[in-house]
């Protein structure tokens, strides 16, 4: 599976100068590629992130996470979310789990990795909670 470059591109925006919020990422069956679905303005929050997840269908995701440490300091985690809800067709669970690795190497800079199959797999509970 190949990897479009806007999917990099956007990646390291999101990275180095905080230009996004979240991207979403699906394969192109036709054109045997990840590509960028939808991007989050960094105005957005973790509610407009997770309505942007079909509810049937596979997706990966960057979610940027800010949050505030114990000692009061402001800091950020960049999650990579492989989104597979168990209503998605059997084929595309296969096709995102075995093209997940290869994408995941094409970003660098993830800090922490969430297999969700519904909502509450990648909720902000959960997310805070693996953020520390």
């Amino acid at each position: 599976m190949a990897v479009n470059d806007d999917c990099k591109l956007k990646f390291l925006e999101l990275k180095a100068k905080r230009t996004y919020r979240f991207i979403v990422f699906k394969i192109d069956e036709k054109l045997k590629q990840v590509i960028v679905e939808k991007v989050g303005e960094p105005t957005l929050g973790y509610d407009d992130f997770a309505a942007s997840l079909p509810t049937n269908e596979c997706r990966y995701a960057i979610f940027d996470f800010d949050f505030v440490t114990e000692e009061n300091c402001q800091k950020s985690k960049i999650f990579f979310i492989a989104w597979s809800p168990d209503t998605s067709r059997v084929r595309s669970k296969m096709l995102y789990a075995s093209s997940k690795d290869r994408f995941k190497r094409e970003l660098d800079g993830i800090q922490v990795e969430l297999q969700a199959t519904d909502p509450t797999e990648m909720g902000l509970d959960v997310i805070r909670g693996r953020a520390n």
